[in-house]
């Protein structure tokens, strides 16, 4: 609702007064399980174009809200029921905490009378998400919807982004009000300051082995192509933290390996030897610290540059030796200030054998494991022939293990992974992916176990005709705890196995395409069947149980442990 300075509001009630503040902050796309408890939001949402995808799960509508967040940097709308729904749905706001993503739950909640009462569904959100949620509010008064909601928008943006989430009582979204609509979000920006961006320069200049390590939120493609080039001119090693694989080129001569799980073991030692850590963007948390061993703390030995969006993540865990309080954009824009030095660095030779080392690591050409399907193989058919923009998404498991290590993501807006390690993301994520960019190809991995935590999201990809691809890699058990049973318990499996559907008819069913895979000369034909199928597809992918990681056997690693 556009109002001039000395226009009267239109009465309305407050589930249509919601709609209309999301309108006014841009939203383009909300992801919802429908409830009887919010009923006049979704009445409010009839008449507007907002592009509204029914899930089959609260959870997985929570995570394509994470996955919209993570790909445009606005936040992610969810709307979900109270109750058994808000439960469903905090497995979506536990990601979106860890990785940093703007989202938005809408809860409906009981009628304010009834409160504390342990009404029909009754849930205190405060209590249940205040651990999780950068804020949780209840709306009491429908003629707070604009101010609330504007300040909703302003929380999950600012800063260190996260998830944030508004309660709405039934009987308040059908009150009537007369309140003007609130102005659209901006997100507030701070600046490295000259004397700082000075500091960094002669941190550089003076360094024998120095390394970049790019994680966190609040990047974008612009953002990406100016470090990229600042790290040209200074010819700098470039690593990325776990499952931020799309902050740097793979391509890129400066590109030296990602950070997280199975990473390349001559990596982490660079990492220890360097003398200065430019650390852009992230929290450096267990994952991509080694379980915190690969810095020391609370001093790192090497001098550590810290920049980050949120004043409060600055020297929490590692106390910096230059601590920039700024996103990566402003960062990068304030890069194009420093001139570029003159001759070959100290550290050419270094960042040249790491880069030979990172090259190496990363062919998938060079694995042979036990079974007729070989996953690298795989893995090199899908950088010949999916285009560059292809989103991939996969969820946890050690299947995700051959797309982090062997996939060339070489642009921003590629890559859909929950550092949280939660199962069962990909399939959602990709499904988000797809909606909010149609035209792009999205692929999403998902190891058997992974994707039937949520499989069911397969039926909205059919329902609104996204042809998404998703290869169901299946080793017949949960393989990332059975990996660790038999280092940790050799010889002793228990509760890992398990007996899976047939994926193809599972697809078919739905009215998508399936086919089973099972050796690897079957694979490239599939795939281009999958492909011009135009329907949503699912791959059913069978994998030799003993090829459980790219590096080793399963029974490798049972008699390595038995051997002590």
């Amino acid at each position: 609702m556009n109002l001039s300075p000395n226009s009267t509001p239109a009465a309305r009630i407050g589930g249509h007064i919601l709609v209309d503040q999301l309108v006014a902050h841009g939203v383009r796309h909300v992801f919802c399980v429908p409830g009887e408890s919010y009923l006049a939001v979704l009445d409010g949402l009839h008449d507007h174009q907002i592009d509204v995808t029914v899930c089959r799960q609260e959870g997985g509508a929570a995570m394509m809200a994470d996955a919209h967040g993570k790909l445009t940097g606005e936040p992610g709308i969810c709307m979900v029921t109270r109750g058994p729904g808000a439960a469903n749905a905090l497995a979506g706001i536990h990601i979106a905490k860890q990785d940093s993503t703007p989202l938005i739950l809408f809860v409906g909640q009981i009628e304010r009378g009834m409160r504390e009462r342990e009404a029909f569904q009754e849930m205190d959100y405060r209590a249940v998400f205040g651990t999780q949620a950068k804020w949780v509010t209840e709306i009491d008064q429908v003629e707070r919807i604009p101010e609330l909601v504007a300040r909703a928008f302003h929380v999950a943006t600012s800063g260190r982004p996260g998830p944030v989430v508004i309660a709405l009582p039934e009987d308040m979204l059908v009150e009537v009000a007369q309140v003007a609509d609130a102005p659209r979000y901006q997100v507030p920006e701070s600046a490295p300051t000259a004397t700082q961006m000075q500091s960094i320069a002669a941190r550089l200049s003076k360094a024998h082995q120095p390394v970049a390590i790019l994680g966190g939120s609040r990047w974008d493609a612009e953002s990406v192509t100016r470090f990229q080039a600042f790290a040209q001119a200074w010819n700098l090693p470039v690593a990325v933290q776990f499952r931020r694989q799309m902050l740097f080129s793979t391509d890129h001569a400066c590109f030296i390996g990602d950070i997280g799980l199975g990473s390349n073991p001559q990596l982490m030692q660079f990492v220890r030897d360097s003398d200065l850590i430019l650390m852009i963007g992230g929290r450096f948390s267990e994952i991509p610290s080694q379980s915190y061993t690969l810095l020391d703390i609370p001093v790192p030995q090497q001098q550590l540059v810290h920049v980050h969006p949120d004043s409060s993540e600055l020297n929490r865990v590692y106390i910096a030796s230059e601590a920039v309080n700024a996103s990566p954009k402003a960062f990068t824009q304030a890069l194009e200030t420093l001139p570029a030095p003159t001759g070959q660095p100290a550290w050419a030779a270094a960042l040249q054998a790491m880069r030979e080392s990172y090259t190496q690591w990363t062919n998938p050409n060079t694995i042979t494991l036990p079974g007729a399907l070989q996953m690298g193989q795989v893995m090199s058919h899908l950088n010949k022939v999916l285009p560059a923009d292809t989103i991939m998404c996969n969820g946890a498991g050690n299947y995700a293990t051959w797309l982090h290590r062997f996939r060339h993501f070489t642009q921003y807006g590629t890559q859909l992974a929950p550092t949280s390690g939660s199962m069962g993301y990909g399939l959602p994520a990709a499904v988000g992916a797809k909606r909010v960019f149609p035209h792009r190809t999205v692929v999403c991995f998902a190891g058997d176990g992974c994707f039937m935590m949520h499989g069911q999201e397969f039926a909205t990809a059919v329902q609104y005709d996204l042809p998404i691809i998703v290869l169901v890699i299946d080793n017949g058990m949960y393989g990332t705890i059975r990996m660790h049973q038999e280092r940790h318990y050799p010889g002793r499996e228990s509760a890992t196995a398990l007996r899976n559907p047939d994926f193809a008819a599972y697809a078919q069913a739905f009215g998508g395409h399936g086919e089973r895979v099972e050796s690897t000369d079957e694979f490239a034909p599939a795939l281009e069947r999958a492909l011009a199928s135009g329907k949503p597809a699912i791959l059913h992918c069978l994998l030799d149980p003993e090829a459980i990681t790219p590096a080793q056997t399963l029974s490798a690693i049972r008699q390595q442990a038995q051997q002590g």
